[in-house]
């Protein structure tokens, strides 16, 4: 019996190795100062006012791509699945939803510049065929909107994946049997289908949450100093030729894994919920 545990030596090693004593390192060194010594000043600086607006900006791009990408999601993937619905439809949306949930970074960034940037083809073609653009209407892809749209490229489709698996486990005979019990449309979403499926939906959510949190490479090439966020306020305290400070930089990354970890908790509570509708 007990050597059914050294299948998992590997993969605590890794654990040890790539995880945790990363993240202890991590912490230790957000606590001390340019000579090494223990000091709250790197703390201090959290509370700055650039420092907090990067928090605050980066809190409310995740918030509305969480909230959107989730919505869009969801109702993305029932469509898939509904009645009626060839299955082709689905294996396809599968198959495409892996892909673009894992594109991101600046193959992303630059894809979306091409597309609609100043330049971009959309832009050409709406500025000769009809002698409008983009920016006419107020949109610019280098605005908080424009990254929120560049973010639901990849929020969409991994809320897709996510919470498919619930909406498989919303059987047809359910939805019989409840007809044939006199529940209406409307009663059977309320009282059947929408508890079967809420946790995934707000598991999902909170997901699509902490993956914009941490989206660093897709930005960087959007943002071009017209706001910041907490990734790239981490990437410039390490890579900075003038001002570099990596204690600073663990700081925010300390202040970032606290974020995600609540947000992994969150997640990890509502993806047990969901699981017990989906056991046979």
């Amino acid at each position: 019996m007990r050597l059914s545990w050294l299948g998992v030596v590997p993969f605590a090693l890794f654990l040890l190795v790539f995880l945790i004593f990363p993240l202890l390192l991590l912490v230790a060194r957000a606590f001390e100062g340019g000579d090494g010594s223990p000091r709250l000043e790197n703390v201090h600086h959290l509370v700055a006012p650039d420092t907090l607006k990067a928090y605050r900006t980066s809190l409310l791009l995740s918030l509305v791509t969480a909230l959107l990408g989730g919505a869009l999601g969801a109702l993305l993937a029932f469509a898939a699945i509904a009645r009626g619905t060839p299955h082709w439809v689905r294996n396809q949306l599968t198959t495409l939803s892996a892909v673009t949930a894992n594109l991101a970074g600046v193959p992303l960034a630059f894809a979306f510049i091409a597309t609609l940037g100043t330049n971009g083809l959309v832009t050409v073609l709406l500025r000769n065929a009809f002698g409008v653009t983009p920016a006419d209407a107020g949109f610019s892809l280098y605005s908080f909107w424009g990254l929120c749209l560049v973010y639901l490229y990849f929020q969409v489709p991994l809320m897709v994946l996510v919470v498919s698996p619930s909406l498989d486990s919303l059987r047809h005979e359910s939805e019989e049997a409840a007809t044939s019990l006199g529940a209406t449309s409307a009663a059977y979403w309320r009282q059947v289908a929408l508890p079967v499926i809420r946790p995934s939906v707000l598991g999902g959510t909170v997901l699509l949450f902490g993956n914009a949190f941490g989206a660093h490479s897709a930005a960087y090439p959007l943002t071009s100093g017209q706001f910041s966020l907490v990734p790239l306020l981490i990437g410039q305290t390490q890579t900075g030729d003038v001002v570099a400070d990596a204690n600073f930089g663990e700081t925010l990354a300390f202040g970032m894994i606290v974020v995600l970890a609540v947000t992994l908790v969150l997640y990890a509570g509502l993806m047990r919920t969901a699981a017990k509708w989906r056991r046979p």
